[in-house]
């Protein structure tokens, strides 16, 4: 790619937004009022506006390797405490996608130095599931599995924070789990019974 490029297809891009809206961008200056909490992949073939057909300013985006929701990190935990408690976003989603790069690493038993400690909140997703992973032979479905059952497990981690928790006492916020399937463009609700889920720890992480 020529990087200069990117800065014709920028003009390109603000002559369009600027002839279908001349007001486009002072609009946009104002500030913003998502209604989504969007947490997914760096994975650069997985663009989250694209795939859910959004505009700037309607989502607020947190990316990283994996679609992870580790409580030691501060970045995700700073960015669920401005989007639920001062953004004050309706509906918070961690979608994952099938081909990850960093699930199928975590399958692997390889030292990846640096990787290791975050790749480390995979397998314990795998640890946590592995009755049922194990019982699936064909390793692509396995793979797949192992996506669904992380985003699983990062929605468990998003309603264990205190601002999720306390937004959900209020009835604010709702808590969604989705997997985009890189191979026909498809988004995927899970549709995954949180409460079940937390049936048996709520005891445990309840902090209100």
């Amino acid at each position: 790619m020529d990087i200069s490029k990117i800065f014709t297809n920028n003009k390109a891009w603000i002559t369009e937004k600027l002839s279908e809206d001349e007001n486009y961008f002072t609009e946009l200056g104002k500030g913003q009022s998502p209604q989504i909490l969007y947490i997914g992949c760096s994975d650069s073939r997985v663009s989250s506006e694209d795939l859910m057909g959004v505009q700037p300013g309607e989502v607020f985006v947190h990316r990283n390797i994996a679609n992870m929701v580790p409580n030691t990190d501060l970045n995700v935990m700073s960015v669920i405490n401005y989007a639920v408690t001062h953004l004050k976003v309706k509906h918070v989603v961690v979608c994952g996608h099938y081909s990850c790069g960093g699930v199928k690493a975590a399958m692997q038993s390889a030292d990846l130095g640096i990787l290791n400690p975050w790749l480390r909140n995979i397998r314990d997703v795998y640890r946590l599931h592995h009755t049922e992973l194990d019982l699936i032979k064909n390793e692509d479905k396995k793979y797949d599995r192992l996506v669904e059952l992380n985003v699983q497990e990062q929605c468990v981690n998003v309603l264990k924070t205190s601002d999720v928790q306390k937004a959900l006492l209020e009835k604010q916020v709702t808590v969604h789990g989705w997997v985009w399937d890189i191979h026909t463009g498809e988004l995927i609700d899970l549709k995954i019974d949180f409460d079940k889920i937390l049936k048996d720890i709520r005891e445990i992480y309840q902090l209100s």
